[in-house]
């Protein structure tokens, strides 16, 4: 049984299971691999300014602050502070994996 909310980078995540040599058994998550950029739709692009923090800029253009992730699956990032530290960096802000936008939306 997953554990994660359904918006959670980990919701759809496999759990696996290892049995010690004393007999305990531990549920772990397997690994997770990060969409390639180009599998989302951009449907906008910020340019990062003084101060600009990651949770506050998923909460203004994905409507939750806790969706940060999803920037960074869209801009290739291991670090979420990578995204932010320099300043002009150009972000892409995407749909959802699997989310196709239209060719003529802007």
């Amino acid at each position: 049984m997953n554990q994660f909310a359904p918006t959670s980078r980990y919701a759809n995540i496999e759990q696996a299971q290892l049995t010690l040599p004393c007999g305990r058994i531990v549920v772990y998550l397997r690994r997770r691999f990060a969409p390639p950029p180009e599998s989302f739709s951009e449907i906008q692009t910020h340019i990062v300014h003084q101060g600009d923090r990651l949770d506050n800029l998923a909460g203004h253009y994905l409507g939750d602050a806790e969706q940060f992730w999803r920037i960074c699956d869209a801009n290739n990032a291991m670090h979420p502070d990578d995204l932010t530290c320099e300043i002009g960096r150009r972000l892409r802000i995407t749909l959802p994996e699997g989310i196709q936008g239209s060719p003529y939306a802007q």
